[in-house]
C-alpha cells in the first residue's frame, strides 16, 4: 500500500482576504450535488435583494482538479492534487486555514485526448459517519476519519482489474446508504458496481456485468425495491442494494464512451440523458418479480453532456450541449419545452436550486442567478467568481457561495 503522509497547516498559510469570523449555518452538503444528490439547497434569504458584487472572504490555493468541496459537521472537505499527489484537506470555514492535510502518491498519466483536463481528481468526496471518502482519478479508494484525517482503509485495485479507471480517468462520486458504500471500480471493458461495508472496506457484493462510466449513481426505491441507478460503460442500470442482483438494464452508448449525467427522479420516473442522446422518462415496474422499463417521453430538442439538471416541481432545467452551451426549462411530465436561452453558455455549467432560484455555474467561472420561471430565461445577476476555469460543482451554504477553480478554494458571500 502506498505511504501516507499527513500534516497540520497552522495560520501562516497564505490567503488572498482573511476574515477573522463568520456567522455560518450549520448546514450539510456531504457529498456529490448536495445532501440527497439533487442539486437542491436551502433557499438565500433575499430580503435585501442581490449585491452588485459578492464579497470575497477567504480564498486559498488547495490544489489541482474538479472535485468539488464539501461540507459536513462545520467543516469544509477539499480533495484536490499537489504535484504527484492526491489530498484531502480540511478546512475551518470561517477562515479557510487548514485543520489538517492527508496525502498519498497518486502519479497519473492522462489521456492525450483529455490532457487540457489536468490529472484530477475529478470524483467528488462524500462525509457520513464521521469518515470522508475519496474516490482517486486512478481509482484509489480510501476512507479517512473526518475529525483527524487518519487513514483507515484504502485499495487501488491494481489486482482485480487490467484498468483501474475509465479511459479519462475516474469521475463516478461514490455515496454512502446505511453504512454501505457504493462505488463502481475498475476500468474499460472490465469493472465492477461495489458494495463495501463503509467502516472497514470490506465487500459486501458486486455486480461485475459492465465496465465505469462516469455516471454518480443516486438510490431509488422502485415497486417497493431500494435499487442504485446509474450509468455502466454501456447501459443504463438498476441494481438491488440489497445484494446486487441486476434487476433492469438499457442499452446506451455514447461516442467515446462518455457516460456521465446523473439520473433525477420525477414522479417515479427516471429522466436520463447523453451525449447526442437527447433526454427521455422511463417507468420501471415489477411484475412476478420480472422488471420492465417502458419509455414514458422522449425529447431530441435538448441532450445534456456533462451537466446533470433540478427539478423544480414539474419543471426541469438544465443545459444542453447544443449550440455550444443552451440552458433549457421542459415540462418532466411530458417532456415539452417551456423555453431555451440563447447559445454559447459554456462548455458545461454546474446547476443548483436554491428556493425559486438557480445558481448557475459555467465553465468560464461566471455564476449566474436565474430564476426557476417557465416562462424564460430571467437573469437577475451574474457575478466574476474566478480567474480560471471552475469545472468543479458549486456549494451553497446560507447567504454563502464555495467556489473551486482550476488550483483555488473560494469564499464569497452573497451580502
Amino acid at each position: 500500500m502506498k505511504a501516507m503522509t499527513s500534516k497540520a497547516i497552522g495560520p501562516h498559510l497564505l490567503l488572498v482576504f482573511l476574515t477573522a469570523a463568520m456567522n455560518l449555518p450549520a448546514q450539510e452538503w456531504p457529498q456529490w450535488r448536495g445532501p440527497a444528490r439533487d442539486g437542491v439547497a436551502r433557499s438565500v434569504d433575499e430580503r435585501s435583494g442581490w449585491p452588485e458584487e459578492l464579497t470575497q472572504k477567504w480564498a486559498i490555493e488547495i490544489g489541482l482538479g474538479h472535485s468539488a468541496p464539501v461540507v459536513s459537521g462545520g467543516k469544509i472537505y477539499q480533495f484536490s492534487r499537489q504535484g504527484e499527489d492526491e489530498v484531502v484537506s480540511c478546512l475551518d470555514p470561517a477562515t479557510g486555514n487548514v485543520l489538517w492535510k492527508q496525502s498519498y502518491p497518486a502519479p497519473y498519466r492522462m489521456n492525450s485526448a483529455a490532457t487540457s483536463h489536468g490529472k484530477g481528481p475529478k470524483s467528488t468526496p462524500i462525509v457520513a459517519n464521521g469518515r470522508i471518502t475519496t474516490f482517486g482519478i486512478s481509482g484509489i479508494l480510501s476512507s479517512f476519519d473526518a475529525a483527524t484525517g487518519e487513514l483507515r482503509w484504502q485499495k487501488d485495485f491494481t489486482d482485480q482489474f487490467p484498468a483501474t479507471s475509465p479511459l479519462y480517468g475516474t469521475a463516478m462520486s461514490p455515496l454512502v446508504e446505511d453504512g454501505v458504500l457504493i462505488a463502481h471500480i475498475g476500468g474499460p471493458g472490465q469493472g465492477a458496481l461495489t458494495a463495501f461495508t463503509a467502516e472497514t472496506g470490506d465487500v459486501q457484493w458486486s455486480w461485475a456485468g459492465d465496465g465505469p462510466g462516469y455516471t454518480s449513481p443516486i438510490i431509488v426505491e422502485l415497486d417497493g425495491v431500494s435499487q442504485v441507478v446509474t450509468h455502466s460503460e454501456e447501459h443504463i442500470v438498476g441494481i438491488a442494494l440489497t445484494d446486487g442482483k441486476l434487476l433492469w438494464s438499457i442499452p446506451f452508448e455514447t461516442a467515446y464512451v462518455q457516460n456521465i449525467v446523473t439520473p433525477v427522479v420525477h414522479n417515479g420516473n427516471l429522466i436520463f440523458s447523453g451525449l447526442d442522446k437527447g433526454i427521455f422518462a422511463v417507468k420501471v415496474t415489477q411484475t412476478d418479480s420480472t422488471w420492465k422499463t417502458e419509455k414514458v417521453w422522449e425529447t431530441n430538442e435538448h441532450s445534456m453532456y456533462m451537466s446533470s439538471p433540478v427539478l423544480v416541481g414539474d419543471l426541469m432545467f438544465g443545459l444542453s450541449h447544443k449550440r455550444r452551451g443552451q440552458f433549457f426549462c421542459l415540462d418532466a411530465r411530458s417532456g415539452n419545452t417551456h423555453w431555451v436561452s440563447d447559445g454559447r453558455q459554456g462548455d458545461n455549467a454546474a446547476i443548483l436550486q436554491v428556493g425559486d432560484m438557480l445558481f448557475l455555474l459555467t465553465t468560464e467561472a461566471q455564476l449566474i442567478i436565474a430564476r426557476a420561471s417557465e416562462e424564460s430565461f430571467d437573469t437577475v445577476r451574474q457575478y466574476p467568481v474566478a480567474e480560471s476555469p471552475t469545472w468543479a460543482h458549486h456549494v451553497v451554504w446560507g447567504n454563502r457561495v464555495l467556489i473551486k477553480d482550476k488550483s483555488t478554494l473560494t469564499l464569497w458571500a452573497l451580502k
